[in-house]
């Protein structure tokens, strides 16, 4: 055998050999999705017709292995009104049983939902629920789209001080 073709029938080979450790890349089975949370919705400019806020959010990874978050498409609702949703160019990694924050800056217009936020506003004792859901674009390589959704309630009363 030629030098140029014993080289070719050797990476052939170390292929082959891999492709058996490949093969647990994809399983599934034991990996859990990660969790996202709404930690806070931070207040930047407040206008008539535009509203600036700043989203902190919280990834919670409950697998061994670390997780690569390339990209955020997100959606807020209170109750079944659409607060605002939007595209994230995100890069960062959370690593195996871990967390990250991380903040998603959000410009939206509430002038046409003013009648039904108010609405909601008034009953101060009747909570409000929120929604939150996502899609982590996630992975170095081979990439995974990962469908998230967090829910939770807000009480007015507790928004404003006596």
């Amino acid at each position: 055998m030629t030098t140029p073709r014993r080289a070719g029938l050797l990476l052939f080979s170390l292929l082959l050999l891999n492709l058996a450790g490949c093969a647990s890349w994809f399983d599934s089975s034991e990996t859990r999705d990660p969790q996202i949370h709404l930690l806070k919705i931070e207040t930047v400019k407040a206008r008539l017709m535009e509203q600036q806020f700043i989203l902190h959010m919280r990834i919670d990874n409950p697998n061994d292995s670390s997780l690569v978050v390339r990209s955020l498409h997100y959606a807020v609702r209170l109750n079944d009104l659409l607060l605002t949703e939007g595209d994230a160019d995100l890069w960062f990694t959370v690593e195996g049983k871990g967390r990250e924050t991380f903040e998603v800056p959000v410009r939206t217009n509430l002038w046409q939902h003013l009648k039904p936020i108010v609405k909601m506003l008034k009953n101060t004792d009747q909570p409000i629920h929120y929604q939150l859901t996502a899609e982590l674009g996630t992975g170095l390589f081979f990439t995974r789209d990962l469908h998230l959704l967090h829910k939770g309630e807000i009480i007015p009363g507790d928004l404003f001080p006596e």
